[in-house]
């Protein structure tokens, strides 16, 4: 099943990149199948088997997610759009964007509201099926350590106060009604102006999606020594005025120094544990008494923590100037 996992990623893979460059030729689960060595029927049950829905809705949803941020970031036509995302007529596409959220592409470009969006799956993930590593290949890139000052900005969220961990965190919140992960996660990717946002799409800091944990005396106690909630959202400029949506927060995070811990790009398989164990033994490790900075752990301070392969992986703490 492992196996069957890594095949259907691979096809989740092609399917982003056909679609993004318009390629339809090869975007049908026979030119998939064939790919893989496999008969169309056989690829189809172990897609469905494995992703949970039929090949044709991932991919007619997909080509929708992708659609709506052209209506919302372009002046193109609909019909433009609609040929270039596959659709065979203006009204085709017209009625498929109304069924799946709720609005026309007309009423969407007047008022982008938060919709959600069909982000990414990822059937074969090593880290969250408990694989581990493929050996232990050293990073090239060592750990970049460093003081910034960044200004203030919005916090756009859900928290919880019981988890423990990322997968904890969504496990958590997979039982509360609307704030599941992939219900979130779409929401997150629909919203526009995110400040760490790459043009990716899904669970990742490319999609301008970070993890945060606030620090709080309600909050968890954690293996660093204070207490926070863990928290899922995005950074958004500090005069942002759109809808939040009902499931959500938001807070006004005010200009402040942090301490950056931050590793390169890796292989997300071969290195993201061992990557993470050497991050937080550098940031355990580090010597604030040979700076001017100490770590403020006061009610309402943020970290936030990237998570990229293509990019880093880091984390982001508040500190403060010791007195």
């Amino acid at each position: 099943m492992f196996e069957w996992r890594r095949h259907v990623q691979l096809i989740v893979d092609e399917i982003d990149r056909c679609i993004m460059d318009r390629n339809d030729a090869e975007l049908t689960l026979r030119a998939l199948a064939r790919k893989m060595g496999y008969s169309e029927f056989h690829m189809t049950r172990k897609f469905k088997e494995i992703s949970g829905m039929p090949f044709r809705d991932y991919l007619r949803s997909r080509k929708l997610a992708f659609a709506l941020k052209e209506v919302r970031d372009s002046g193109r036509s609909f019909l433009d759009i609609a040929f270039d995302y596959g659709f065979s007529s203006h009204e085709a596409f017209i009625r498929a964007f109304k069924s799946t959220f709720g609005v026309t592409p007309g009423e969407y470009r007047k008022n982008p509201k938060p919709v959600v969006l069909r982000t990414k799956i990822n059937p074969f993930d090593r880290y969250f099926l408990g694989l581990g590593e493929i050996g232990m290949i050293q990073s090239a890139d060592d750990i970049s350590i460093y003081f910034v000052t960044i200004p203030a900005h919005k916090f756009l969220h859900i928290r919880n106060y019981e988890s423990n961990g990322y997968w904890d965190f969504w496990q958590k919140q997979s039982l509360i009604p609307g704030q599941d992960c992939d219900t979130i996660c779409g929401l997150l990717d629909s919203i526009k102006g995110k400040l760490d946002d790459e043009g990716g799409s899904g669970q990742d800091s490319g999609s301008g999606q970070i993890m945060g944990y606030i620090i709080d005396p309600k909050g968890r106690m954690c293996d660093w020594g204070f207490r926070r909630i863990e928290c899922y959202g995005c950074r958004l400029p500090m005069d942002w005025q759109g809808e939040v949506p009902e499931q959500m927060l938001i807070m006004d995070v005010p200009e402040a120094e942090y301490i950056v811990f931050e590793h390169g790009p890796f292989d997300y398989e071969q290195e993201n544990r061992s990557v993470e164990a050497k991050v937080e033994q550098a940031m355990a490790a580090f010597d604030y008494s040979a700076t001017e900075y100490e770590f403020d752990p006061s009610p309402g301070r943020i970290i936030y923590f990237y998570h990229d392969p293509d990019r880093f992986f880091k984390y982001v703490r508040p500190v403060r100037r010791r007195k």
